[in-house]
């Protein structure tokens, strides 16, 4: 109950402050957009997905209780913290990293739900990231997922990615080469 009251008494505290009255309908909130001209920018990478070995860059974290009975993997969750380099060799140059997360969600072809955020780390777009979210069907030669966002210089980044696998095994390892078109 202390706790109740304590969270009450903070929810009383937030709706007497003085920034609350700009919530007010008679004062008008101004807002200025700013127009800027668009980039269109064109970024390759290599993404290194490991969930095999010593040290995996992607682990399970949760799974149906019919995951491992399933040909897709259906309902399996895994949390992702992948090398991207310049080329495919996985002892070419890190250029990034691509956290999130990633779900099977396809129960007849293998389509994993991504939403992941590829931040670089080095070269031109350092301090710098996009986020990648939607569906990824594996067995296709080729998959568009859309940008939906960034950081930094892609900060209000649109635009897609389009995946293409490079190399994988049958423990589930994976290189996958990224061509993404950026508008920001």
């Amino acid at each position: 109950m202390a706790n109740l009251s304590v969270s009450f008494s903070f929810i009383l505290l937030i709706a007497t402050l003085p920034w609350t009255q700009s919530l007010n309908p008679k004062k008008p909130v101004i807002s200025r957009h700013l127009s800027q001209k668009q980039t269109v920018t064109n970024i390759q990478f290599y993404f290194h997905d490991t969930v095999s070995g010593k040290t995996p860059s992607a682990i399970k974290v949760a799974e149906a209780p019919t995951s491992s009975k399933s040909p897709t993997l259906f309902g399996a969750l895994f949390i992702a913290d992948d090398p991207l380099t310049e080329s495919p060799d996985p002892k070419s140059k890190e250029v990034g990293r691509a956290q999130g997360l990633y779900g099977s969600a396809a129960q007849q072809e293998i389509g994993l739900m991504m939403a992941l955020t590829y931040e670089f780390t080095a070269g031109e777009f350092k301090g710098s990231s996009i986020v990648v979210l939607g569906k990824n069907s594996v067995m296709h030669t080729v998959r568009e997922l859309p940008v939906v966002g960034g950081t930094g210089v892609f900060r209000f980044a649109r635009g897609y990615a389009e995946a293409r696998t490079y190399w994988f095994n049958t423990l589930g390892d994976a290189i996958v080469g990224y061509n993404v078109t950026v508008i920001h």
